[in-house]
């Protein structure tokens, strides 16, 4: 199973939100969209649903177009950020009311059903409406309703934002084992680096209805083809420098290094991580941040300094990626 999207357009009114998107998602591979709001994301989610219709484009899963196919023939598994239970009706009328319109046995969707709540661990709220939930338990039924829908492709719309940060890393193992890994591809739309990094096979970072680049966590983060992505990938975000001759340094604060023979600068803030702690200075190049561990001895003002190998080049016209010497 495949998706592949080639020039697909979308403008709402005078606002062109896609611009000639391509994506293609293989067997089994999960890929993050990831951008700030109104850079698209969700706009393709909802175009490969069906829930909007393209100005221009192509869309297929397996080989097969999809752009005038209705939504409800698409097969597709979508989850949302906002849940989309039915208030009025319990968890088992919930999951079974999709399975009823699809048709099938009453027998054989009981039993498709029991087996998706013991495996979500929800058997015991197969009777409470969504109110009577927890968050983390209304996102399990989320899920739960897009596994019962054997899809040919998962689409998952900032499924965990509404979430505290303890809840998402509760649910991560989940979405792993029942959806991410199988053999459909997976389009996950997040604002969030650290989930997409920890989720998704490869990451298209978005921006003004285009890909910036895409390419896997790490490639994006040793290697970001742009300062949008640069400071868009790894937190703390990455230095940037304007030095002279229209080039931009980038360096990451984790490369930065504390030496007596380095430029001395003064503390202006202090943020602990656990066991790093996170420093902002200033030296005679611009505010710096910088990660080392938290037992590290501070002087009231350090000096640094970092390994050349380390620095990034941007364009500081175009913000692009310049060429290693």
């Amino acid at each position: 199973m495949t998706l592949e999207l080639q020039a697909i357009s979308k403008t709402f009114g005078e606002r062109q939100v896609l611009n000639k998107l391509d994506l293609n998602v293989a067997k089994g591979e999960c890929v993050a969209l990831l951008g700030a709001s109104g850079c698209g994301k969700s706009t393709a989610l909802r175009l490969i649903a069906g829930l909007d219709h393209p100005d221009q484009g192509s869309i297929r899963i397996n080989g097969a177009e999809m752009v005038d196919v209705p939504a409800e023939r698409r097969r597709v598994g979508m989850v949302f950020q906002s849940y989309a239970l039915f208030p009025h009706l319990n968890v088992w009328d919930n999951l079974e009311l999709g399975l009823r319109m699809r048709g099938g046995t009453p027998s054989a969707r009981q039993e498709r059903i029991r087996n998706v709540l013991e495996v979500l661990q929800l058997s015991e709220q197969a009777q409470q409406k969504p109110s009577h939930l927890s968050g983390g338990q209304r996102q399990r039924v989320a899920l739960a309703r897009a596994l019962l829908r054997d899809p040919l492709v998962y689409l998952l719309d900032e499924p965990m934002s509404n979430l505290d940060a303890q809840l998402r890393e509760d649910l991560r193992p989940q979405l792993r084992r029942l959806i991410i890994g199988g053999d459909q591809p997976v389009v996950y739309v997040t604002h969030d680096q650290q989930e997409a990094m920890a989720l998704a096979d490869r990451i298209a970072v978005m921006r003004q209805g285009s890909i910036e680049q895409i390419g896997t966590p790490r490639e994006l983060y040793l290697q970001p083809a742009s300062t949008y992505v640069a400071q868009f990938i790894g937190r703390p975000q990455m230095n940037l420098l304007p030095p002279q001759s229209g080039v931009i340094t980038g360096i990451r604060p984790d490369d930065l290094r504390l030496d007596p023979d380095g430029s001395p600068c003064t503390i202006l803030s202090r943020e602990w991580f656990g066991a790093n702690q996170m420093l902002l200075v200033r030296c005679d190049r611009g505010d710096l941040r910088l990660v080392c561990s938290g037992e590290t001895a501070m002087d009231a003002e350090p000096r640094i300094s970092w390994p050349a190998a380390c620095e990034h080049r941007f364009d500081a016209l175009t913000g692009r990626r310049l060429p290693s010497d």
